[in-house]
């Protein structure tokens, strides 16, 4: 439907799915733009009606599937604005200054010049006072009920803006612009005041649940693929190793200590000294990177490499980019909206890491201008903060584009890898990502927090709320990336600062893993890490591997292995979530709300979280041994209190002690047991013991079941780190249990991979010792008596 209405823009209404709708104002009556952000295989259904929603003069009212009204569009306009580009004025003066975003060149002499006309966008929605607001990706403060709260949606390390939020009433917003945003709620109402944009264009999508909604979210914007196994095993990262030798001695010390790895990550400075973000390898600290990569895949480890796309004077990187004009305009950062300029980037990072066989890319600073706020000792107001960054990207880049660099950056190295080589996955870690950004193999991680017992709280919720708005792959750095409260020089940089405290480099303890109270917030943080969809330490000014917090024998170490030990345990349960992640477009990372909206109680809750369906993860985020500085603190139980969602039982899963749902208890919560539940009805494949993810190439140990309810659960495997899946060579086992039958289905594999064909069964009741049979599986539909 085409209209105009009382604004004087024309406004077409397009029923995209059953529970998709499409809105679009504009100044003239024109055809509405394709959109980046969706999927070019989203193919619109046709012959919809259009009783999902009303159009009125002045709002458009949108229905569930019931025909309840869930939400108004009360208010929309285009205000026209001054459009400028920057340029030096006369001969550049450039200057160059060291940040935390690696050597940055700027011109001095900048003038900017009209360059046309665009239009402030402002979308307004009538809201309930009492529903939840969710998601618009991860930020710093831990709001997750956005109802009532303002946000703004800028890129900056430790920011990940996304333009869709979640209600509780069973709706999702896509804003469809990669412009910064400002979102208000207020009164009832909803504002997102886009900054610079040649149309308003939205999406509205429905369904019975977050699930149903993030699916079609999904099917719009791309679907996810899967990772390789290894990328859910355990990644040792730290700021950072200093040589080929570094990082193979680490290696060798992992092996030899019997702790799992599956990689470790090489940051930056790889380069030659002063040739910042050059991705030719320091030859004397790196003499053989086809050797290094050989050495490290002989003990079954993979590499990671920190990648940048801003580049210091002096390489031939950056003379490659000036040469060809492949530059953003007034940086030394690559133009990562021009495909040619992806396709170089590629070119210089295949020339010696990839071609060597590395496994993954790190792909920092891939929001390249937040650095203007990256200074000073105060941190600044987000009203400001915003103005500062959005003001800097502006002077060079598309303000219509000022958020979707990273997605560009992401774009760039999927493609380009796919292209010539397709026997490994591609693996992005991201510190910056946008919607649609799942269809590209990136892991987002959450920026250069500190060590503080608030952070790490606050953490968990943004985690959540990220996996909220849409997108799968979330991680952090295990321990925070500060320790310390520090300058600039022990960086080993010299900082253009004229200042000894920055607001960011904040952490609380300056011995770092000599300090007991940090040794103890460190596991509690590895302990939240096991249940992300990536599990990764990282971190500066203090070491980051296991034995540099004590040796066998010392609570913190036998608990940094006992929890590796358990994310290794559950790779099986892990990957087939992954699989339901690229099949189904489902969620790992699950906020309470997913699976227990109708529990008033989880609505603002925020601090324990379903990793899949099966597991209730309640991190503890408070200290109870150790202040800092090693202070030991007196009178502190060692429990913790939390709530188990109502409409299920829960089991211990370290005890298997049966709680009922919709109660809060307190749980024994000593330094070597984070609070953990398995809901009834939960089928959990488990591995044996592995030193890497790959070592019995997915094959399960056994099968773990939680009476007490009727489950369902999807087995998947397949060759581990190849696109054959893409093409059938996969395999699915669709298992169902029968609470009140005490019975095991399993349905007829489906897939080209060969299926398992020996397996143990075992049924958990209470704190008997359990019921275990084992099982041959001859791939077709066969039903199994558990007692």
């Amino acid at each position: 439907m085409d209209t105009q209405n009382k604004s004087s823009l024309f406004v077409n209404i397009m029923p995209l799915t059953e529970n998709i709708i499409r809105v679009v104002y504009t100044k003239s009556k024109e055809k509405p733009r394709n959109s980046i952000l969706i999927a070019e295989d989203f193919i619109p259904e046709r012959n919809l009606n259009t009783d999902k929603y009303l159009s009125l003069d002045d709002c458009i009212l949108f229905k569930n599937k019931q025909g309840e009204v869930i939400l108004k569009e009360i208010g929309h306009s285009l205000t026209e604005k001054d459009v400028f580009t920057y340029h030096a004025d006369g001969e550049p003066v450039i200057k160059s200054k060291h940040t935390a975003n690696g050597e940055v060149a700027y011109i001095e002499n900048f003038i900017h010049k009209y360059s046309g006309t665009a239009y402030e966008g402002k979308l307004v929605f009538s809201i309930t006072e009492e529903e939840g607001i969710y998601g618009l990706g991860q930020h710093e403060a831990g709001v997750y009920n956005y109802n009532g709260k303002k946000e703004y949606l800028f890129q900056a390390n430790m920011k990940i803006s996304i333009p869709f939020m979640l209600s509780s009433r069973n709706y999702g917003i896509l804003i469809d612009t990669e412009s910064a945003v400002i979102f208000d709620s207020k009164k009832g109402e909803i504002t997102f005041t886009i900054d610079t944009t040649n149309e308003l264009s939205y999406y509205i999508i429905t369904g019975d649940n977050f699930d149903e909604i993030i699916k079609w979210l999904r099917s719009l914007t791309g679907r996810t693929p899967m990772l390789p196994r290894w990328a859910y095993g355990y990644i040792q990262s730290k700021e950072r190793y200093k040589s080929s030798e570094d990082i193979l001695n680490t290696v060798i010390q992992f092996r030899n200590s019997g702790i799992p790895i599956d990689c470790i990550v090489q940051d930056w400075l790889t380069w030659e000294e002063g040739l910042w973000g050059d991705k030719h390898a320091d030859k004397e600290r790196y003499p053989d990177i086809n050797s290094l990569v050989s050495k490290l895949h002989e003990n079954h480890v993979k590499l990671m490499v920190s990648i940048w796309p801003n580049m210091a004077e002096g390489g031939s990187n950056l003379r490659e980019f000036k040469e060809k004009g492949l530059l953003l305009p007034n940086t030394t950062t690559y133009d990562a909206y021009s495909e040619e300029a992806r396709t170089a980037y590629w070119k210089q990072c295949e020339e010696e890491w990839f071609s060597a066989g590395i496994d993954a890319w790190w792909c920092d600073n891939a929001e390249p201008f937040s650095d203007v706020d990256w200074n000073g000792e105060e941190k600044r107001p987000e009203e400001l903060r915003y103005k500062l960054i959005v003001d800097q990207s502006k002077k060079c880049m598309d303000w219509t584009r000022l958020n979707s660099y990273g997605l560009l950056h992401s774009k760039g190295i999927y493609e380009n890898w796919r292209k010539v080589r397709n026997e490994s996955r591609v693996v992005n870690l991201t510190r910056s990502s946008y919607i649609s950004g799942q269809r590209y193999g990136t892991i987002s991680w959450s920026g250069d927090i500190s060590a503080k017992w608030s952070v790490l709280k606050k953490q968990i919720t943004e985690g959540i709320k990220f996996s909220m708005s849409g997108m799968p792959y979330w991680t952090l750095d295990i321990g925070a990336f500060f320790t310390v409260k520090d300058k600039w020089e022990n960086r080993g940089c010299n900082c253009s600062e004229n200042t000894s405290k920055l607001w960011f480099w904040d952490g609380d303890y300056n011995d770092g893993v000599d300090d007991l109270g940090y040794r103890e917030l460190y596991v509690r943080w590895l302990q939240f890490g096991t249940f992300l969809p990536m599990f990764r330490s990282h971190g500066t000014d203090t070491p980051r591997e296991p034995w540099r917090f004590g040796k066998p024998g010392d609570i913190y170490y036998e608990t940094i292995l006992k929890f590796i030990n358990l994310r290794y345990q559950l790779l099986p349960y892990i990957y087939s979530l992954a699989a339901d992640v690229h099949q189904n477009h489902s969620t790992i990372l699950r906020s309470l709300m997913f699976d227990f909206s109708d529990d008033e109680n989880v609505k603002e809750l925020s601090d324990s979280f379903m990793f899949g369906k099966a597991f209730l993860v309640c991190p503890v985020t408070e200290p109870m041994y150790y202040d800092v500085n090693s202070v030991p603190l007196s009178n502190i139980e060692k429990t913790k209190i939390l709530y188990l969602p109502k409409g299920t039982w829960w089991f211990d899963f370290w005890t298997n002690t049966i709680h009922e749902g919709g109660q809060t208890i307190t749980c024994k919560a000593t330094l070597d047991m984070m609070p953990l539940f398995v809901r009834a009805g939960s089928i959990i494949p488990v591995s044996e013991q592995l030193m890497y993810a790959d070592e019995k190439k997915g094959e399960v140990s056994e099968i773990i079941i939680y009476s007490g309810q009727d489950g369902e659960f999807t087995l998947y495997n397949d060759e581990g780190d190849n696109y054959s899946y893409e093409n059938g060579n996969f395999s699915a086992i669709n298992l169902i249990y029968k609470d009140e039958e005490k019975t095991l289905t399993f349905g007829k594999a489906y897939g080209e991979f060969q299926y398992q064909e020996r397996f143990r069964i075992k049924l958990i009741t209470s704190r008997e010792i359990p019921k275990t049979i084992e099982f041959i599986y001859k791939g077709i539909e066969e039903k199994i008596l558990l007692i």
